[in-house]
């Protein structure tokens, strides 16, 4: 609803200035849901990861969004493997900087004990045991990544963060605009008969 613009000629304003507020860039695109902390749980998570990066101009079959969809899946695996907690569920939020040249992957989990280890460098790989190949891996195809504790409850949220390569001309990706902001998209239910079917 809009309001009636105020007229500036009214002498029942107050003649104090006011200080004019910083307004800040609109947000990225952005997606979020939670998701069965189960194996299935995070299939759907990386399956919607891929079809949300299309959507905004990453398509498939290119490199960045290659990049990101193993990162959600790299995220989510650990939540479902190293955070789960019975009966909670893990969150996801996919979403880019307002210009579209960088997406951040950001996993939730509610588990407060156990916290990922940095991974050590490339060429110490071999001496690392299993459970910590999926941060090593994350940490290559990121271009930065951390972990902090959740400010809204227990647990814990690990990110990453990708910047997309600059097209001529300081462009944003194709597809990219910065008003669109989606929180669960309409076509998550057929996604997920989708996925469930595969697992039968």
């Amino acid at each position: 609803m809009t309001t009636k613009p105020i007229n500036p000629t009214d002498t029942t304003q107050s003649a104090t200035p006011c200080t004019s507020l910083k307004v800040s860039p609109p947000p990225g695109p952005a997606f979020e849901m939670r998701f069965t902390s189960t194996p299935r749980g995070a299939r759907l998570a990386r399956r919607l990861a891929a079809v949300r990066l299309d959507a905004w101009g990453i398509p498939y079959g290119t490199d960045p969004h290659d990049a990101i969809v193993l990162i959600v899946a790299e995220l989510t695996a650990n939540a479902v493997s190293h955070g789960h907690v019975p009966g909670r569920d893990f969150h996801l939020r996919l979403h880019t900087t307002p210009d579209g040249r960088t997406v951040r992957v950001e996993v939730t989990d509610t588990r407060t004990e156990r916290h990922p280890c940095r991974p050590a460098a490339p060429e110490e790989a071999d001496v690392i045991d299993e459970t910590g190949r999926g941060l090593l891996l994350v940490s290559q195809l990121a271009t930065r990544w951390d972990w902090h504790p959740r400010p809204d409850g227990p647990g814990k949220a690990v990110w990453a963060e990708c910047t997309l390569p600059t097209l001529r001309g300081g462009a944003c990706p194709p597809g990219h605009d910065p008003t669109t902001r989606e929180q669960a998209a309409p076509d998550v239910e057929p996604d997920r008969r989708l996925g469930e079917a595969g697992t039968r």
